[in-house]
């Protein structure tokens, strides 16, 4: 498993020193944003991307995946975007999310989002990469793995994939449907996103807020087991989704973060 750091909260830095930090935090790559208000914006993708690349290989870093917006070819620079990723050797994107509309509605979009899939697969294809789409909690297509399940039932996980979030996994199964997650999905993840969630009573409403990695409900050693069990190999993206917290409070709590994710791989060899 390859560790990144997801760049999402680092934009405020530019990239050359966003580079340099992430080098001496320890991790071994990053995954990069490249959408509307990323690192890169897609129009600019073909110009961009490449040196993006070169300036953190140079600070001994690889960019084995991207994170787009990406729900259809017939999104603009959709195919640019595949095509310049492959171009410089970045294997995995995480695709964009689609919004459930509602209750009656989820048959009829599960079926559309099929047939997008099916013309991005013929992208990712010709351009030998992966695509996939992210487990995210909340009023998503994808906040089930059983509805992910189904949406990818027929692909070529190496093609379109699953981009398991164990974090927004336990949000919506926190007892066994997390563990049932990664079973139904076993076969068909290639990405894994790492962050933790806790509920917090805000008024008359309950509320799932990140935490730092332990002090939630992702039993994170079990997942790593189960990762280990069935061969994953892919990117690991580590998620500091910490809106609240300063530059150097970020840093430091990121820092934690990553050596609790390796000491948990140490322990599993």
């Amino acid at each position: 498993m390859k560790l990144l750091v997801f760049s999402k909260m680092f934009q405020r830095l530019p990239l050359d020193e966003f580079g340099k930090l992430v080098a001496e935090m320890g991790f071994e790559g990053v995954d990069l944003t490249v959408r509307p208000g990323g690192y890169i914006p897609p129009h600019r993708v073909e110009e961009e991307l490449p040196k993006a690349i070169e300036a953190l290989k140079d600070r001994g870093l690889s960019v084995p995946m991207i994170t787009t917006s990406i729900t259809s070819v017939e999104d603009p620079y959709a195919e640019a975007t595949f095509k310049t990723a492959s171009e410089c050797g970045v294997r995995y994107l995480k695709l964009g999310y689609w919004r459930y509309e509602g209750f009656g509605r989820l048959k009829t979009q599960i079926e559309e989002a099929r047939k997008r899939l099916k013309e991005i697969q013929v992208l990712s294809r010709r351009y030998g990469v992966t695509a996939a789409i992210h487990i995210h909690s909340g009023m998503y297509l994808t906040a089930e793995p059983a509805i992910v399940a189904e949406i990818l039932e027929g692909f070529d996980p190496d093609l379109v994939g699953a981009y398991i979030d164990p974090g927004h996994m336990v949000v919506e199964g926190g007892l066994a449907g997390w563990l049932m997650g990664l079973d139904v999905l076993s076969d068909k993840i290639r990405m894994v996103a790492v962050k933790d969630f806790a509920w917090f009573k805000e008024g008359d409403l309950w509320r799932a807020r990140v935490v730092p990695l332990g002090e939630g409900l992702v039993p994170w050693r079990r997942v790593f087991e189960i990762l280990n069990r069935i061969g994953f190999e892919g990117p690991v993206s580590l998620h500091s989704e910490y809106e609240d917290l300063t530059l150097t409070e970020l840093i430091e709590q990121t820092r934690r973060d990553l050596k609790y994710v390796k000491d948990i791989l140490k322990t599993l060899g």
